[in-house]
């Protein structure tokens, strides 16, 4: 009986890693039919010369005048002449040009932002990757670091993680080698200009452990500030730091609460969804309060709840949305991020929305999902802006305007 036992329990091991392999394969094959999905094969965002413009804050003549008089180069044009949408590479040129680029002052804060909840399936990693090229396609100077060993982020981007990068890539050399200085080994350009990824993979879950070994003999609040001393270490090369943790309180997730300086929680409208964030802030008052015991709480500029994968044609959902409105306040962005088959189809393709060139569905879902993000992202671009005093004074006539 014993050795039957053993048998069999050979056998479901076999299994599971039969299945491993096969899985990996797959990954595999679909990586290599797949070319134009990953990262180092992606074109940047297009854009006409009318959104252009607005992007730059100048008129489309403006742009004009400034290529005749040769302060811009001139357009590419296609065969039948007609003037080549630009890239994002340009409108950055163009805002150096203009002096419309939207960089906080050297003595403003950086604005590190972690998109965090302790539920998976909310839409984090939607919110942070969106998040960071919006910012990126306004003009900000942008990092965004996935600290999920998941990896969705990073797979978004076009990687496959597990076979693309190796663990050396991620931040878990910096986390457990206390000799390293910086993560500047880590971070890697993406194909949005001022867009750069610290990525992750499955190997990053191996930290989670050694971390919480390690703090358990000893050294806690050492190993609890050592990703924020990571993100201060390059923090002077951007205005905004985007950072996507793992669904759940363990040691890197307290690792990125302690390195924020702001927090994005994404929150469907769901019973259960509501109930677990019910939960996380519970969970988070009491950890800032252990965390301020040691003189370690996070300085947070902003807190921002967001109603993500909204379904209001489900009336339980509208009623948990107005009430979410009614218990959060200002904390509570106006615009609903909407559950959208634009999202998903994006997704499918390793893709983003603000990536494609056009809709993976329809036109008009294509546009009412940008009028979503935008609206989120827009909202949460005046909370980072607001943190600069460079930046207040621009935004109080704006408010007037």
């Amino acid at each position: 009986m014993a050795n039957g036992l053993d048998l069999e329990e050979a056998d479901r091991l076999v299994s599971v890693a039969a299945l491993a392999g096969r899985t990996s394969s797959v990954l595999e094959k679909l990586r290599d039919s797949a070319r134009s999905a990953r990262s180092d094969d992606r074109r940047e965002p297009t854009f006409t010369i009318g959104k252009a413009a607005e992007l730059v804050n100048r008129t489309p003549a403006a742009i004009r005048d400034a290529e005749k008089d040769g302060r811009l180069p001139e357009p590419s044009r296609t065969d039948n002449n007609r003037r080549e949408r630009y890239t994002l590479a340009q409108l950055n040129d163009m805002r150096g040009v203009f002096g419309t680029r939207p960089y906080r002052a050297a003595g403003d804060p950086c604005c590190v932002v972690a998109v965090q909840n302790f539920k998976g399936g909310v839409g984090k990693s939607t919110v942070a990757v969106h998040l960071a090229q919006y910012l990126a396609i306004r003009g900000y100077r942008v990092a965004l670091v996935d600290c999920d060993s998941q990896a969705s982020a990073t797979t978004l981007f076009g990687y496959v993680p597990d076979l693309d990068l190796d663990e050396d890539d991620t931040l878990y050399p910096f986390l457990r080698e206390d000799e390293r200085t910086s993560l500047d080994y880590a971070l890697r350009k993406t194909h949005f200009d001022g867009l750069e990824l610290i990525p992750a993979n499955l190997r990053l879950f191996n930290s989670e452990y050694e971390l919480a070994a390690r703090m358990a003999r000893g050294g806690f609040d050492a190993l609890l500030n050592r990703l924020k001393v990571g993100i201060d270490s390059i923090a002077d090369r951007f205005d905004v730091i985007v950072m996507d943790p793992p669904p759940a309180l363990g040691a890197i997730s307290l690792s990125v609460l302690r390195a924020a300086n702001a927090l994005v929680v994404p929150v469907p409208p769901t019973v259960m969804d509501f109930s677990s964030t019910a939960a996380f802030l519970s969970m988070l008052d009491e950890t800032i309060e252990q965390l301020a015991e040691r003189g370690m709480a996070p300085e947070l500029q902003f807190l921002r709840f967001v109603g993500s994968k909204v379904d209001e044609n489900k009336s339980m959902q509208k009623e948990l949305l107005q009430l979410m409105r009614t218990l959060f306040g200002h904390a509570m962005i106006r615009t609903p991020l909407k559950d959208s088959a634009e999202i998903d189809n994006a997704t499918a393709r390793l893709m983003t929305v603000y990536e494609l060139d056009g809709p993976a569905t329809s036109s008009a879902v294509r546009n009412r999902c940008l009028g979503y993000l935008d609206g989120v992202n827009a909202e949460i671009e005046v909370d980072i802006r607001s943190m600069w005093p460079s930046h207040q004074a621009a935004l109080r006539k704006a408010a007037l305007a």
